[in-house]
């Protein structure tokens, strides 16, 4: 059998309904990758979160085999900086450096700035008036001047920054246009670092400047960072207000109660699970589930149904911003478990609520299958979110 992509017709926020087949079934079988590597793939809650937090399985990206049609049958190692596509010792270094900077007193005490760019961005969608595409008049812009502030971008560059990184991750670009759009963005980082070093600056890049990381590696942290602090976050503003606006009385009760906020990001992210899909090679021979895992077998971990399994969620299928959303793994787990949740978790619980108070009448400006989604990427989401509201 191959990854079930195929979501069901109709319901952007579901994942393939054979996920949960497989998962009732065996929640971990056999998979044939398209280059005809003999891998696996793992569907339930339990058992992801066993293969996420047992340092026997890597995440080098050279270990690993692709389930999408057309992959490279070898991927490059990560490049410098790059938290996601390394191990120990590397990754612990960079990790022991970081988490510091990234607790959640320091996250929580950044909700005045994102208070602040929440409203600049909501002020500017008032004066433009309706209709806009929520993507790119809030969605993009909260996550990434945030990003750029925490890193000590230069105001006078930010513009340029969010243009490059939006790059990225452009519907209509080539993987060779995005690969240009990342060492732009590399470059553009590294032209910080000597400035930074010289005179530091109350932010996170100044305050790497003071550890052991070598200009190419600060460039290559920095450009993750920003990267990752992007593209995840300003999808979740997207579908979340999407998925809320499908469910008129979720968003309803987040308008009514702003105490909710915290709880419903959190059970938003499991509902939504935008990385969706997560990978990791066996380093030497493991046995989970019965089954023995070979050294050198990729296991593909379907996040998305872990977080709508039964057996750990009730009704899972439902949207409920009162459930306790707790042991999700929207954030990943284990030793790479994301680094800025505690930066989205704070952007997440100051926008969505801010969003739904100041435009009660907020509504699609067109038919809900017309909204474009990016089934072809690894962060799911939606490329434009047209909406629409009452005018005073």
């Amino acid at each position: 059998m191959s990854l079930p992509t195929a979501r069901p017709a109709g319901c952007p926020f579901d994942p393939p309904a054979e996920l949960a087949t497989l998962r009732a079934e065996r929640p971990l079988r056999r998979m044939r990758f398209p280059d005809g590597h003999l891998g696996w793939l793992a569907t339930s809650h339990e058992i992801v979160r066993a293969v996420l937090a047992d340092r026997r399985f890597s995440s080098r990206y050279e270990l690993m085999h692709l389930p999408m049609p057309g992959a490279p049958a070898e991927l490059p190692p990560a490049t410098v900086g790059d938290l996601t596509g390394i191990d120990a010792p590397d990754h612990t270094r960079y990790r022991r450096l970081l988490m510091g900077k990234f607790t959640v007193r320091r996250m929580r005490a950044l909700t005045a700035r994102v208070e602040r760019i929440t409203a600049e961005r909501l002020d500017a969608m008032a004066r433009q008036g309706p209709p806009v595409d929520l993507v790119a008049a809030f969605a993009h812009p909260v996550p990434a001047l945030m990003i750029c502030e925490l890193l000590g971008v230069p105001e006078a560059d930010r513009e340029d920054f969010q243009r490059t990184a939006a790059g990225m991750n452009d519907p209509g670009a080539t993987l060779e246009q995005m690969l240009a759009a990342l060492a732009s963005l590399t470059e553009r980082v590294h032209a910080l670092v000597p400035a930074k070093r010289a005179h530091p600056t109350d932010d996170l890049l100044s305050d790497l400047t003071t550890t052991d990381l070598t200009d190419d590696e600060l460039a290559g942290i920095g450009s993750f960072l920003l990267a990752a602090g992007l593209d995840t976050t300003a999808n979740m503003l997207g579908l979340g207000t999407f998925a809320l606006l499908r469910n008129p009385e979720q968003a309803a009760a987040l308008r009514a109660e702003p105490e909710l906020a915290e709880q419903a990001v959190e059970e938003l992210l499991r509902y939504l699970t935008i990385t969706h899909t997560g990978f990791r090679a066996a380093l030497e021979d493991v046995e989970l589930d019965g089954q023995v895992i070979k050294a050198g077998e990729t296991v593909i971990l379907s996040v998305q149904a872990a977080n709508r399994d039964p057996e750990r969620f009730a009704d899972p299928d439902v949207l409920d911003l009162r459930r306790r959303a707790t042991g999700h793994m929207a954030f990943g787990h284990g030793v790479h478990q994301c680094l800025g949740q505690q930066l989205a978790r704070v952007e997440m619980t100051v926008a969505f609520p801010a969003l739904f108070t100041r435009f009660p009448t907020l509504r699609l400006a067109c038919p809900p299958e017309e909204v474009p989604v990016r089934a072809d990427q690894n962060i799911y989401g939606v490329h434009r979110l047209p909406v629409t509201w009452d005018e005073k």
